[in-house]
């Protein structure tokens, strides 16, 4: 299909995130509902745990909420042991979903792509 782009996560999607102990909570919104389909295909808890393995990532848990539509990314042992035990700054959450955005890269059409975005120069 010649009409898919790829792109960075955030072109299609935001993210609220938090954390408790040594685990990140990741939550994934497209802005536009007709991306969701694609999300359910590309951000796979094999791929988030590939992406976070190098800060120690043991597990990565995705639920399904397809009544907004979303996804609520858990991830395991991402956090150096803890908010309060890590010897980084800056590394909880928030951090966590930036790169998240960021790193992971999504094929989609591109009427999936918000108009007016960056994106949609190319």
């Amino acid at each position: 299909m010649s009409d898919l782009i790829t792109v960075p996560l955030h072109a299609v999607a935001h993210g609220r995130a938090g954390d408790k102990g040594n685990r990140s909570n990741i939550s994934v919104v497209p802005y536009l509902e007709g991306t969701f389909p694609h999300l359910l295909e590309q951000v796979t808890e094999a791929r988030v745990l590939e992406l976070f393995q190098h800060k120690g990532a043991t597990k990565v848990t995705r639920y399904e909420l397809t009544n907004l539509p979303a996804l609520n990314l858990v991830i395991d042992d991402a956090l150096e042991g803890g908010v309060n035990s890590a010897l980084t700054q800056d590394l909880h959450g928030k951090t966590l979903s930036f790169m998240l955005l960021g790193e992971l890269t999504v094929s989609v059409p591109k009427s999936c792509i918000p108009a007016g975005s960056r994106y949609l120069e190319s």
